[in-house]
Protein backbone atom coordinates (compact mmCIF):
# COMPACT_ATOMS: atom_id res chain seq x y z
CA UNK A 1 0.00 0.00 0.00
CA UNK A 2 1.42 3.41 -0.98
CA UNK A 3 1.63 6.38 1.39
CA UNK A 4 -1.18 8.03 -0.53
CA UNK A 5 -3.38 4.97 -0.07
CA UNK A 6 -2.51 4.88 3.65
CA UNK A 7 -3.46 8.54 4.11
CA UNK A 8 -6.60 8.02 2.05
CA UNK A 9 -7.93 5.47 4.55
CA UNK A 10 -8.25 8.29 7.11
CA UNK A 11 -10.31 10.47 4.74
CA UNK A 12 -13.15 7.98 4.38
CA UNK A 13 -16.47 9.86 4.38
CA UNK A 14 -14.80 13.28 4.39
CA UNK A 15 -15.88 14.29 0.88
CA UNK A 16 -19.45 13.25 1.61
CA UNK A 17 -19.50 15.36 4.78
CA UNK A 18 -18.32 18.43 2.84
CA UNK A 19 -20.82 17.90 0.05
CA UNK A 20 -23.73 17.48 2.47
CA UNK A 21 -22.79 20.57 4.47
CA UNK A 22 -22.35 22.73 1.37
CA UNK A 23 -25.64 21.62 -0.12
CA UNK A 24 -27.61 23.59 2.49
CA UNK A 25 -24.89 25.85 3.88
CA UNK A 26 -25.20 24.26 7.32
CA UNK A 27 -22.55 23.59 9.97
CA UNK A 28 -21.28 20.08 10.49
CA UNK A 29 -23.45 17.94 12.74
CA UNK A 30 -22.21 16.59 16.05
CA UNK A 31 -22.05 13.10 14.57
CA UNK A 32 -19.98 14.28 11.61
CA UNK A 33 -17.51 16.11 13.85
CA UNK A 34 -17.19 13.07 16.12
CA UNK A 35 -16.58 10.81 13.12
CA UNK A 36 -13.80 13.11 11.95
CA UNK A 37 -12.27 13.18 15.46
CA UNK A 38 -12.29 9.38 15.51
CA UNK A 39 -10.50 9.32 12.13
CA UNK A 40 -7.90 11.72 13.53
CA UNK A 41 -7.34 9.51 16.57
CA UNK A 42 -6.84 6.43 14.42
CA UNK A 43 -4.38 8.28 12.18
CA UNK A 44 -2.35 9.42 15.20
CA UNK A 45 -2.31 5.90 16.65
CA UNK A 46 -1.00 4.66 13.29
CA UNK A 47 1.79 7.24 13.42
CA UNK A 48 0.65 9.32 10.45
CA UNK A 49 1.77 12.95 10.79
CA UNK A 50 -0.78 15.74 10.99
CA UNK A 51 0.82 17.92 8.33
CA UNK A 52 0.53 15.29 5.59
CA UNK A 53 -3.05 14.62 6.64
CA UNK A 54 -4.03 18.29 6.47
CA UNK A 55 -2.56 18.54 2.99
CA UNK A 56 -4.60 15.48 1.97
CA UNK A 57 -7.77 17.07 3.37
CA UNK A 58 -7.16 20.26 1.39
CA UNK A 59 -6.48 18.30 -1.80
CA UNK A 60 -9.69 16.32 -1.30
CA UNK A 61 -11.58 19.59 -0.75
CA UNK A 62 -10.33 20.83 -4.12
CA UNK A 63 -11.87 17.76 -5.77
CA UNK A 64 -15.19 18.43 -4.02
CA UNK A 65 -15.16 22.07 -5.09
CA UNK A 66 -15.04 21.08 -8.76
CA UNK A 67 -18.61 19.75 -8.44
CA UNK A 68 -20.02 22.71 -6.47
CA UNK A 69 -21.67 25.84 -7.79
CA UNK A 70 -22.81 29.16 -6.39
CA UNK A 71 -23.57 29.36 -2.67
CA UNK A 72 -22.51 25.76 -2.13
CA UNK A 73 -19.03 26.55 -3.43
CA UNK A 74 -18.88 29.68 -1.27
CA UNK A 75 -19.64 27.62 1.86
CA UNK A 76 -16.90 25.08 1.19
CA UNK A 77 -14.14 26.95 3.00
CA UNK A 78 -16.16 27.16 6.24
CA UNK A 79 -17.00 23.46 6.04
CA UNK A 80 -13.36 22.51 5.43
CA UNK A 81 -12.29 24.63 8.39
CA UNK A 82 -14.76 22.84 10.68
CA UNK A 83 -13.83 19.42 9.35
CA UNK A 84 -10.07 19.84 9.57
CA UNK A 85 -10.40 21.35 13.05
CA UNK A 86 -12.36 18.30 14.27
CA UNK A 87 -9.92 15.89 12.63
CA UNK A 88 -6.91 17.71 14.13
CA UNK A 89 -8.57 17.73 17.56
CA UNK A 90 -8.89 13.94 17.45
CA UNK A 91 -5.31 13.57 16.22
CA UNK A 92 -3.94 15.78 18.99
CA UNK A 93 -6.10 14.09 21.62
CA UNK A 94 -4.68 10.70 20.67
CA UNK A 95 -1.15 12.09 20.74
CA UNK A 96 -1.63 13.57 24.21
CA UNK A 97 -2.99 10.26 25.45
CA UNK A 98 -0.03 8.41 23.92
CA UNK A 99 2.40 10.84 25.56
CA UNK A 100 0.72 10.38 28.95
CA UNK A 101 0.90 6.62 28.57
CA UNK A 102 4.56 6.83 27.58
CA UNK A 103 5.32 9.09 30.54
CA UNK A 104 3.52 6.72 32.89
CA UNK A 105 5.42 3.73 31.49
CA UNK A 106 8.72 5.60 31.79
CA UNK A 107 7.99 6.66 35.37
CA UNK A 108 7.01 3.11 36.32
CA UNK A 109 10.24 1.83 34.77
CA UNK A 110 12.34 4.45 36.61
CA UNK A 111 10.72 3.55 39.93
CA UNK A 112 11.25 -0.17 39.36
CA UNK A 113 14.83 0.38 38.19
CA UNK A 114 15.94 2.57 41.09
CA UNK A 115 14.17 0.66 43.84
CA UNK A 116 14.27 -2.89 42.51
CA UNK A 117 10.56 -3.39 43.18
CA UNK A 118 9.94 -5.48 40.08
CA UNK A 119 11.55 -8.68 38.85
CA UNK A 120 15.06 -8.05 37.54
CA UNK A 121 14.30 -9.85 34.28
CA UNK A 122 11.20 -7.74 33.67
CA UNK A 123 13.14 -4.52 34.30
CA UNK A 124 15.95 -5.63 31.99
CA UNK A 125 13.44 -6.37 29.21
CA UNK A 126 12.04 -2.84 29.36
CA UNK A 127 15.40 -1.12 29.79
CA UNK A 128 16.46 -1.15 26.14
CA UNK A 129 13.31 0.74 25.20
CA UNK A 130 14.62 3.58 27.36
CA UNK A 131 18.20 3.42 26.09
CA UNK A 132 19.91 1.15 28.63
CA UNK A 133 21.63 -2.22 28.25
CA UNK A 134 21.51 -3.58 31.77
CA UNK A 135 23.77 -6.51 30.96
CA UNK A 136 26.60 -3.93 31.20
CA UNK A 137 27.86 -2.01 34.23
CA UNK A 138 26.26 1.33 35.07
CA UNK A 139 26.86 4.20 37.44
CA UNK A 140 24.35 6.72 38.75
CA UNK A 141 24.80 10.41 39.52
CA UNK A 142 22.26 12.30 41.64
CA UNK A 143 22.00 16.09 41.82
CA UNK A 144 20.00 18.08 44.33
CA UNK A 145 19.50 21.81 44.57
CA UNK A 146 17.74 24.39 46.70
CA UNK A 147 14.34 23.30 45.35
CA UNK A 148 12.80 20.08 43.96
CA UNK A 149 12.94 19.35 40.23
CA UNK A 150 10.68 17.34 37.93
CA UNK A 151 10.90 16.03 34.36
CA UNK A 152 9.24 19.05 32.79
CA UNK A 153 11.20 21.73 34.63
CA UNK A 154 13.41 24.16 32.72
CA UNK A 155 16.48 23.02 34.69
CA UNK A 156 15.86 19.40 33.71
CA UNK A 157 15.38 20.27 30.05
CA UNK A 158 18.55 22.38 30.08
CA UNK A 159 20.68 19.55 31.43
CA UNK A 160 19.05 17.05 29.09
CA UNK A 161 19.71 19.25 26.06
CA UNK A 162 23.35 19.69 27.04
CA UNK A 163 23.85 15.95 27.42
CA UNK A 164 22.11 15.20 24.13
CA UNK A 165 24.23 17.75 22.29
CA UNK A 166 27.46 16.35 23.73
CA UNK A 167 26.70 12.61 23.93
CA UNK A 168 23.83 12.09 21.52
CA UNK A 169 24.84 8.55 20.54
CA UNK A 170 25.51 7.30 24.07
CA UNK A 171 23.11 5.12 26.06
CA UNK A 172 22.24 7.62 28.77
CA UNK A 173 19.06 8.01 30.81
CA UNK A 174 18.27 11.35 32.44
CA UNK A 175 15.30 11.52 34.78
CA UNK A 176 14.11 12.90 38.10
CA UNK A 177 13.18 11.21 41.36
CA UNK A 178 12.03 12.72 44.64
CA UNK A 179 12.90 16.21 43.42
CA UNK A 180 16.44 15.32 42.34
CA UNK A 181 18.04 15.11 38.90
CA UNK A 182 19.38 11.65 38.07
CA UNK A 183 21.71 10.50 35.32
CA UNK A 184 22.36 6.81 34.58
CA UNK A 185 25.29 6.08 32.27
CA UNK A 186 27.48 3.11 31.28
CA UNK A 187 30.04 2.40 33.95
CA UNK A 188 33.01 2.92 31.63
CA UNK A 189 31.88 6.42 30.59
CA UNK A 190 32.84 8.54 33.56
CA UNK A 191 33.09 11.56 31.28
CA UNK A 192 29.29 11.50 30.94
CA UNK A 193 28.68 11.69 34.67
CA UNK A 194 31.39 14.30 35.15
CA UNK A 195 29.77 16.45 32.46
CA UNK A 196 26.34 15.85 33.99
CA UNK A 197 27.68 17.01 37.36
CA UNK A 198 29.00 20.22 35.79
CA UNK A 199 25.74 20.96 33.98
CA UNK A 200 23.55 20.07 36.97
CA UNK A 201 25.65 22.27 39.26
CA UNK A 202 25.06 25.21 36.92
CA UNK A 203 21.37 24.46 36.30
CA UNK A 204 20.55 24.08 40.01
CA UNK A 205 22.36 27.31 40.87
CA UNK A 206 25.14 25.70 42.87
CA UNK A 207 23.53 22.43 43.92
CA UNK A 208 25.45 19.34 44.92
CA UNK A 209 26.04 16.16 42.90
CA UNK A 210 26.99 12.70 44.15
CA UNK A 211 28.27 9.93 41.88
CA UNK A 212 27.89 6.28 42.85
CA UNK A 213 30.36 3.58 41.88
CA UNK A 214 29.95 1.44 38.78
CA UNK A 215 28.20 -1.91 39.31
CA UNK A 216 26.96 -4.63 36.93
CA UNK A 217 23.39 -5.62 36.10
CA UNK A 218 20.00 -4.33 37.18
CA UNK A 219 20.90 -4.60 40.85
CA UNK A 220 24.03 -2.58 40.12
CA UNK A 221 21.95 0.46 39.15
CA UNK A 222 20.08 0.26 42.46
CA UNK A 223 23.37 -0.11 44.35
CA UNK A 224 24.98 2.86 42.61
CA UNK A 225 21.88 5.00 43.15
CA UNK A 226 21.82 4.21 46.85
CA UNK A 227 25.53 5.02 47.11
CA UNK A 228 24.92 8.42 45.56
CA UNK A 229 21.99 9.14 47.91
CA UNK A 230 24.05 8.07 50.92
CA UNK A 231 26.88 10.34 49.79
CA UNK A 232 24.50 13.31 49.67
CA UNK A 233 23.16 12.50 53.13
CA UNK A 234 26.69 12.09 54.46
CA UNK A 235 27.78 15.42 52.98
CA UNK A 236 24.87 17.12 54.73
CA UNK A 237 25.70 15.60 58.10
CA UNK A 238 29.47 15.98 57.81
CA UNK A 239 29.36 19.43 56.20
CA UNK A 240 31.60 18.17 53.43
CA UNK A 241 32.73 20.82 50.98
CA UNK A 242 32.82 20.61 47.23
CA UNK A 243 30.00 20.45 44.66
CA UNK A 244 30.79 16.91 43.47
CA UNK A 245 31.06 13.89 45.76
CA UNK A 246 32.18 10.44 44.69
CA UNK A 247 31.05 7.45 46.70
CA UNK A 248 34.40 5.80 46.03
CA UNK A 249 36.12 8.60 47.97
CA UNK A 250 33.83 8.25 50.98
CA UNK A 251 34.07 4.52 51.66
CA UNK A 252 35.79 5.07 55.01
CA UNK A 253 32.63 6.57 56.52
CA UNK A 254 30.37 3.53 56.09
CA UNK A 255 33.18 1.41 57.53
CA UNK A 256 33.40 3.63 60.59
CA UNK A 257 29.66 3.54 61.20
CA UNK A 258 29.14 -0.15 60.50
CA UNK A 259 29.34 -0.81 64.25
CA UNK A 260 27.37 2.16 65.56
CA UNK A 261 27.61 1.07 69.18
CA UNK A 262 31.39 0.81 69.04
CA UNK A 263 31.63 4.24 67.44
CA UNK A 264 29.31 5.73 70.07
CA UNK A 265 31.49 4.22 72.82
CA UNK A 266 34.59 5.75 71.23
CA UNK A 267 32.99 9.19 71.03
CA UNK A 268 31.74 9.11 74.60
CA UNK A 269 35.05 7.80 75.96
CA UNK A 270 37.40 10.09 74.02
CA UNK A 271 35.35 13.27 73.66
CA UNK A 272 32.91 12.93 76.57
CA UNK A 273 35.25 14.81 78.98
CA UNK A 274 34.92 17.91 76.78
CA UNK A 275 31.45 18.45 78.25
CA UNK A 276 33.19 19.73 81.39
CA UNK A 277 34.60 22.72 79.49
CA UNK A 278 33.08 26.17 79.91
CA UNK A 279 30.53 26.48 77.12
CA UNK A 280 30.24 22.69 76.75
CA UNK A 281 31.76 20.32 74.24
CA UNK A 282 30.58 21.95 71.00
CA UNK A 283 33.24 24.73 70.72
CA UNK A 284 36.07 22.29 71.36
CA UNK A 285 34.68 19.68 68.93
CA UNK A 286 34.48 22.43 66.30
CA UNK A 287 38.08 23.33 67.14
CA UNK A 288 39.23 19.77 66.53
CA UNK A 289 37.19 19.59 63.31
CA UNK A 290 38.82 22.73 61.91
CA UNK A 291 42.26 21.59 63.08
CA UNK A 292 42.04 18.23 61.35
CA UNK A 293 40.34 19.65 58.23
CA UNK A 294 43.27 22.03 57.72
CA UNK A 295 45.89 19.30 58.02
CA UNK A 296 46.66 20.20 61.66
CA UNK A 297 47.77 23.74 60.78
CA UNK A 298 46.78 25.77 63.82
CA UNK A 299 47.01 29.16 62.10
CA UNK A 300 44.69 28.14 59.26
CA UNK A 301 42.26 26.48 61.69
CA UNK A 302 42.22 29.68 63.77
CA UNK A 303 41.40 31.72 60.66
CA UNK A 304 38.48 29.42 59.81
CA UNK A 305 37.08 29.79 63.32
CA UNK A 306 37.75 33.56 63.44
CA UNK A 307 40.09 33.06 66.41
CA UNK A 308 43.53 34.35 67.20
CA UNK A 309 46.34 31.81 67.00
CA UNK A 310 46.82 32.23 70.74
CA UNK A 311 43.16 31.38 71.39
CA UNK A 312 43.46 28.38 69.11
CA UNK A 313 46.54 27.16 70.95
CA UNK A 314 44.75 27.57 74.26
CA UNK A 315 41.81 25.48 73.05
CA UNK A 316 44.09 22.68 71.86
CA UNK A 317 45.84 22.67 75.23
CA UNK A 318 42.48 22.60 77.00
CA UNK A 319 41.44 19.59 74.89
CA UNK A 320 44.68 17.85 75.93
CA UNK A 321 43.98 18.59 79.59
CA UNK A 322 40.40 17.33 79.52
CA UNK A 323 40.84 14.22 77.35
CA UNK A 324 44.42 13.28 78.06
CA UNK A 325 45.01 13.10 74.29
CA UNK A 326 47.33 15.60 72.62
CA UNK A 327 46.10 16.71 69.16
CA UNK A 328 49.69 17.41 68.18
CA UNK A 329 50.86 13.86 68.98
CA UNK A 330 50.58 11.54 65.92
CA UNK A 331 49.50 8.58 68.07
CA UNK A 332 46.81 10.54 69.93
CA UNK A 333 45.82 12.40 66.77
CA UNK A 334 44.46 9.29 65.04
CA UNK A 335 42.19 8.43 67.98
CA UNK A 336 40.97 12.01 68.32
CA UNK A 337 40.32 12.41 64.60
CA UNK A 338 38.40 9.13 64.40
CA UNK A 339 36.31 10.19 67.39
CA UNK A 340 35.61 13.59 65.81
CA UNK A 341 34.48 11.91 62.58
CA UNK A 342 32.24 9.63 64.62
CA UNK A 343 30.80 12.62 66.49
CA UNK A 344 29.93 14.32 63.20
CA UNK A 345 28.34 11.14 61.84
CA UNK A 346 26.31 10.58 65.00
CA UNK A 347 25.40 14.24 65.56
CA UNK A 348 27.16 14.43 68.93
CA UNK A 349 27.15 16.48 71.15
CA UNK A 350 23.88 18.00 69.88
CA UNK A 351 22.24 14.56 69.96
CA UNK A 352 22.51 11.98 72.70
CA UNK A 353 24.17 8.73 71.66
Amino acid sequence: MTEQDTVGTYLAGYAGILTAACATGRRLTRGEREALRAQGERAAEAGVGLRVLVRAHLAAAQDVRADLRGAAADHLLAAVEEAVDAFAEGHERAQRLAIRREEAARREFIDDLLHGRSGLGHVAERAERFGLLLSHTHAVAVAEGPEPYDDGFAETRRVESSLAARFGDRRILLTTKDGRLICIAPGDQDDVLTYFAKQAYAATDGGRVAIGRSHPGVGGVVHSYEEALNALALAERMHLEGPVLRAADLLVYPVLTRDRQAMADLVRTVLGPLRAARGGARPLVDTLTAYFDTGCVAAEAARRLSLSVRAMTYRLERIHQLTGADPGDPVHRYTLQTAVIGARLLGWPDEEI
